[in-house]
């Protein structure tokens, strides 16, 4: 693959042509927040915005972005992260995010990502959502209370059989929701119900009889911050530079 040169933060680095841009500065020691965004394997969704940068002098989500030559990137800056730091507050806000009661608590990424923004209170008025469980199927349930719709479930998690996709979406607009295809959901193993549970970044989805009985798993970001994750993760996916 070729290589370009873009500058971060007044920085010229080089990268390899159509990587993720988000990827690219992250690797170059800054971290910007994602929460759709599950890695350059699985690819970008563009969903939460939580990413975004100011590149060639326009605001974009930098997960859904390839560089290019000779582009112009602003990401460690108080404008952009004050925007970050509001999308975050506005996903706190849109549902009821109760963290000390949560499954997930510790490893959440929306509960780490507000850490790192350092969010104390939103600026913007909670909507307390009125919202319902789904509990249909045998082995996996919707807690829509903390769901973000980043769509990593609809997009990522497929019947292993048929393909099918096990999660969709109903209606549109603010009255959007995550459904469950109950028949295909029964069919999901052990593993892919725990990888599901796993991928979604809050404790929307939970694997039954593990979310209150057993804990999902170590509070992984109180070893180690969400923050340093992302930046050792974006070294280590690096492609080998090419001479």
């Amino acid at each position: 693959m070729s290589q370009v040169r873009l500058t971060i933060d007044g920085k010229e680095v080089e990268a390899e042509m159509g990587e993720a841009l988000v990827d690219v500065i992250r690797r170059n020691g800054t971290y910007v927040p994602t929460l759709c965004y599950p890695g350059k394997e699985q690819g970008c969704l563009g969903t939460c915005r939580v990413c975004t940068c100011k590149v060639n002098g326009n605001f974009a989500a930098s997960c859904t972005l390839p560089v290019s030559d000779g582009m112009v990137v602003e990401a460690d800056t108080k404008e952009g992260k004050n925007i970050r730091k509001a999308i975050v507050e506005m996903l706190f806000t849109e549902g009821k995010h109760n963290c000390p009661s949560c499954e997930k608590s510790g490893r959440c990424d929306l509960q780490g990502v507000g850490y790192e923004v350092d969010m104390m209170v939103s600026r913007f008025p909670y909507r307390f959502p009125v919202t319902e469980i789904d509990d249909q199927s045998e082995k996996i349930w919707l807690e829509r209370d903390r769901c973000i719709f980043c769509q990593r479930c609809v997009n990522l998690v497929k019947d292993e059989e048929t393909g099918k996709k096990i999660f969709n979406i109903s209606n549109r607009g603010g009255k959007s929701r995550i459904e469950i295809d109950v028949e295909l959901a029964n069919r999901m193993s052990e593993e892919q119900a725990l990888e599901a549970m796993e991928l979604c970044p809050v404790g929307c989805i939970l694997r039954k009889k593990v979310g209150f009985n057993h804990p999902i798993g170590q509070r992984k970001y109180e070893v180690k911050s969400i923050r340093e994750r992302a930046l050792e993760d974006a070294q280590a996916t690096a492609e080998p530079s090419v001479s």
